[in-house]
């Protein structure tokens, strides 16, 4: 009896159609990565949102650049700006949405996420 081997490769998710996409960014959030994007030397292939566990409220979100995707990621394509989510945090991110918001006192990037029951004072730290 032959067994055939199982390839794992990242899943493709064409963002924002799928309704269980794990994330949504704004034109302004994609707009804002892809300037940061530019300034990167070599220009890396994708921004990478997660979560990790810390802070006062239990978890943190993440951002940060990748060269490529990993086996078990999915890959969200927002026009031509792929966004890297490994599995356990799309679990966390179900539905999220990431906005860039500038204001008198600040600007930054901002986590809309309807499954969080919890944030911290500060904002950067939550628990569901």
């Amino acid at each position: 009896m032959a067994t055939a081997a199982v390839a794992s490769t990242a899943e493709v998710v064409n963002a924002p159609a799928a309704p269980s996409t794990p994330v949504n960014l704004t034109s302004a959030a994609i707009a804002k990565v892809r300037e940061i994007m530019g300034t990167q030397d070599p220009i890396p292939a994708g921004l990478r949102i997660g979560v990790v566990g810390g802070g006062c409220s239990g978890f943190q979100y993440s951002m940060s650049f990748e060269n490529a995707s990993g086996m078990m990621d999915k890959v969200l394509k927002f026009d031509d700006l792929k966004v890297f989510v490994d599995a356990t945090s799309a679990m966390y991110l179900n539905g999220c949405v990431v906005d860039y918001v500038e204001t008198l006192e600040a600007a930054g990037f901002k986590f809309e996420n309807p499954t969080v029951k919890s944030t911290c004072g500060c904002g950067s730290s939550f628990s569901v």
